[in-house]
């Protein structure tokens, strides 16, 4: 499960950062990955795939800078949405750094804070301890990215809602209710 749980977020990661030419069919590798565990956060992955199926690599880089590179209400610093600009989101950059260090990460181009860094950490952290950084961090940046693309018909609405899907807290309250 903990291999399953880390092959999730590391390949959701990939569908937020930059495309490149294989992305139609990383999206739906990864909608395949969730079908069986998650079939809810691969529903999004399917709208998300079939709104973007006529779109060159070309047209996905734009889509992917207009959404989160020129867009600062749905950029993919986890820490921005969190802290702003001030001492905390340092120090939530440190700690992020520390994480993937020592889980064995590489850091990349991007911001330790940046989603496509935050999300393999979750996955690859002790399951209490990545549900807490999700539940305290992901999910209320995620929530303040959907809330900016609300409305606005963006296919990358679909990607996002599919992590929120995976969140401790979204899983808690599919299986609390009734429906």
């Amino acid at each position: 499960m903990r291999a399953l749980r880390i092959e999730i977020y590391a390949a959701l990661a990939e569908l937020l950062a930059y495309p490149g030419e294989d992305f139609h069919t990383q999206v739906k590798a990864t909608a395949a990955l969730l079908r069986t565990t998650q079939p809810d956060a691969a529903a999004h992955l399917d709208r998300f795939s079939q709104q973007i199926a006529d779109q060159s690599p070309q047209q996905l880089e734009e889509s992917y800078t207009r959404t989160f590179d020129i867009n600062p209400v749905c950029c993919l610093e986890v820490g921005w949405h969190l802290h702003g600009d001030n001492y905390d989101r340092g120090d939530f950059m440190v700690q992020m750094r520390k994480n993937l260090r020592e889980l064995g990460l590489e850091e990349g181009l991007e911001l330790p804070d940046h989603l496509t860094h935050v999300l393999p950490v979750v996955g690859r952290l002790r399951e209490d301890e990545g549900d807490e950084l999700a539940k305290n961090s992901v999910a209320p940046a995620i929530g303040k990215m959907l809330e900016g693309l609300a409305g606005k018909e963006n296919p990358y609405e679909q990607v996002l809602l599919s992590v929120m899907r995976l969140l401790p807290q979204a899983q808690a309250a599919s299986t609390g209710s009734a429906t």
